[in-house]
């Protein structure tokens, strides 16, 4: 493939698509970042179960998610452009960063299961759609599929105890 690659009529150079994918995907973190600024307190007193990570996990798992799921996005940018398979992508992006400040922010345990939830399957129609173009993009995104499945169960325990 060529340097750069060729988008909507314009060539795009790869390495400046990666840090737009690598930009979106670190907007998504920065506010679920802020929506988690000063809740660590908040989270050790909720009633949890005893599976429940120590709020410490949090970060180092996300930084090695994210740092997937842009490499996934950019991987299928590269062979289709800005196509549907994207669309989905972005739209399971934003529930990801929604959820967050729908958790922590406002205390909705019970919105937050319904964000989450609808986060795990846009983030399946997302594998399965990236799997035709790539199957290394869907394969990156199969760690934040089953990190969100995890975070689901916890999201109900915590809803339901709360």
């Amino acid at each position: 493939m060529s340097s750069h690659v060729m988008r909507s009529g314009r060539h795009v150079s790869p390495w400046l698509a990666l840090a737009g994918f690598g930009a979106a995907v670190a907007v998504a973190a920065l506010i679920g970042g802020l929506g988690v600024a000063g809740t660590s307190g908040e989270y050790q007193s909720l009633d949890r179960p005893s599976w429940a990570p120590p709020s410490s996990v949090f970060g180092p798992v996300w930084t090695v998610l994210y740092a997937m799921i842009a490499v996934s996005g950019w991987l299928v940018w590269r062979r289709t452009g800005w196509s549907p398979a994207l669309n989905w992508y972005a739209a399971q992006l934003v529930l990801n960063a929604l959820w967050t400040p729908v958790f922590f922010g406002a205390g909705q345990y019970g919105l937050a299961l319904i964000d989450i939830a609808v986060l795990w399957v846009l983030i399946g129609v997302t594998v399965w759609k990236f799997r035709p173009v790539s199957k290394v993009a869907a394969g990156l995104l199969l760690p934040y599929w089953l990190w969100v499945t995890y975070a689901t169960a916890l999201n109900a325990a915590i809803w339901l105890a709360n």
